[in-house]
């Protein structure tokens, strides 16, 4: 009962062009206790956005207009929305399409078909990674901390700089803009220390940098 009534304050925003999709995730997130908005493009999405800021987006990435990537990037753009959990749904699975939904500034990325239940429980875990996180994220303008490096896990001055930036919450474009350099190259960075840590989504890393005192 407490777990519901918790979720009754978890306001998720639905984006997908198919509305059958959308009927069958909404229901099985609503049973869960979710408060489930829906919109069936990005267009529409960003007119939502400037109005409502949920806790969780969840996104198809092909779509008319706006596609989910592009979406994914105008989010992280903005300041009112760049800290918003993402997770994008797609037909295509190969290891390319994961690593550019995630570079792009995606939490999760999951192939379609799924089961409903399967994309419940990945909500579920990212919002309550997200709540961890926020309960440790370091006072705003603190300096950052002499950061230790496990020996399994090889990275570079600038990962490093970069991961710990990415554990306070900032997008890959407040990254870039933070170092001065450019947000493909952050895109890059982060790409690489996934490959690094075989780890699978940013708020994973920036977990793993947390339990790390990498950040």
């Amino acid at each position: 009962m407490k777990d519901n009534l918790q979720k009754e304050s978890k306001k998720l925003l639905l984006i997908d062009d198919d509305p059958n999709l959308i009927l069958l995730v909404k229901d099985y997130l609503e049973f869960r206790g979710y408060n489930v908005i829906s919109a069936e493009n990005g267009k529409q999405a960003l007119n939502i956005l400037q109005q409502e800021i949920p806790d969780m987006i969840i996104c198809d990435v092909m779509m008319p207009e706006v596609d989910g990537y592009s979406l994914v990037q105008q989010i992280r753009e903005n300041s009112q929305t760049s800290s918003i959990p993402i997770m994008l749904l797609s037909a295509k699975g190969q290891s390319q399409d994961r690593v550019k939904g995630l570079n792009i500034g995606a939490d999760v990325y999951m192939v379609k078909p799924f089961e409903p239940e399967e994309l419940v429980a990945q909500v579920e875990s990212t919002l309550k990674q997200i709540n961890r996180l926020k309960g440790q994220v370091n006072q705003e303008g603190k300096a950052p901390p002499t950061i230790q490096i496990p020996h399994q896990v090889d990275l570079t001055p600038t990962e490093q700089r970069v991961i710990y930036l990415l554990a306070q919450g900032m997008a890959n474009q407040e990254i870039a803009q933070s170092l001065n350099v450019s947000k493909r190259t952050i895109e890059s960075h982060v790409s690489n220390m996934l490959n690094k840590t075989s780890l699978h989504n940013r708020t994973e890393l920036a977990r793993w940098a947390m339990e790390n005192n990498l950040a």
